[in-house]
C-alpha cells in the first residue's frame, strides 16, 4: 500500500531558502530557493536515497512512498539562508526517540557512510571543475567530509585525531566509536551538548550523502553523467 513520506520545511529567517527535511531517513534534505521548489527538489532525489535504502536493507518500505506529507513548518537560521542546507531542530528532532527507533537511524546512518564509501572507490580522483575553474577533487571532498564529522563525533565525546584516519580500518573504528557514542548518549538521555541524538544522526548523514552525490555529480569516468 501506497504511504505518505513526512516532510519538515525549515524556513531561512530572511526567506531567502527553504530546506526539505524527510525526517523518518537520515540523510534525505535537499534545500532550493522556496518551499515548493524544495519539495520538488526533494522527490527528484527519492530514487538516489533508494539506494541507500536498499544498503539499509529497508528497500521495500522506502519503495512505498509515493507522495510528501508536509507535517511541519520551522524557522532556520542564517545558515540555513547561506548554504540551504538545515542547520536548524524541527520540533521532531525533539522528541523522545525509542531504542528501536534509534537503531533504525543509525542503521541508515550506517548505509550512508556504506554509501559513501562505495562512491568514493569508484569515482575519478579529478572532478569536473565549476565554469571558472573552481571545485574541489576527490581526495579533497572526502578530507572535508571526514574532518567535519569528527567535529560533530566530539559532541558525544568521541575525540579522533585528523591525523589518525589514515585507512579504511582506522575509519572504520571512528565510525564504530561514534555510533556506540551515540547509543550511550541515549541511554542516558543525554544531548550531543545542544544538539539532539535525531538531529546529530541526521545532519551527519546529510553531509556524508551529500558531499557523495557531489562525488557523482562531478565524476569525470567515461559514461557517468
Amino acid at each position: 500500500m501506497a504511504k505518505q513520506l513526512r516532510v519538515a520545511l525549515e524556513i531561512g529567517p530572511k526567506g531567502k531558502k527553504v530546506v526539505a527535511v524527510a525526517p523518518d531517513w537520515p540523510g534525505l534534505e535537499r534545500g532550493a530557493k522556496t518551499g515548493e521548489a524544495a519539495l520538488e527538489r526533494l522527490q527528484s532525489y527519492l530514487p538516489r536515497y533508494a539506494q541507500v535504502a536498499k544498503l539499509a536493507g529497508m528497500d521495500a518500505e522506502f519503495a512505498t512512498l509515493s507522495t510528501l506529507d508536509v507535517v511541519e513548518h520551522y524557522p532556520g537560521m542564517s545558515s540555513t539562508d547561506f548554504w540551504s542546507i538545515s542547520f536548524a531542530c524541527s520540533s521532531i528532532d525533539k522528541q523522545d526517540l525509542s531504542s528501536e527507533a534509534l537503531e533504525r537511524e543509525l542503521t541508515l546512518m550506517q548505509a550512508c557512510w556504506a554509501f559513501f564509501d562505495d562512491v568514493r572507490g569508484r569515482v575519478s580522483a579529478d572532478m569536473r571543475k565549476g565554469p571558472r575553474g573552481g571545485g574541489r577533487d576527490r581526495d579533497h571532498i572526502v578530507g572535508h567530509t571526514i574532518r567535519a564529522e569528527q567535529q560533530w563525533a566530539e559532541k558525544v565525546g568521541v575525540y579522533t585525531l585528523q591525523s589518525a584516519i589514515l585507512n579504511d580500518e582506522s575509519l572504520q573504528a571512528h565510525r564504530d566509536a561514534y555510533y556506540s557514542a551515540i547509543r550511550a548518549f541515549h541511554a542516558e538521555g543525554k544531548m550531543a551538548r545542544t544538539w539532539p541524538l535525531r538531529y546529530l544522526i541526521r545532519h551527519t548523514a546529510f553531509h556524508t550523502l551529500d558531499h557523495a552525490w557531489e562525488m557523482e555529480d562531478k565524476d569525470l569516468t567515461a559514461g557517468v553523467r
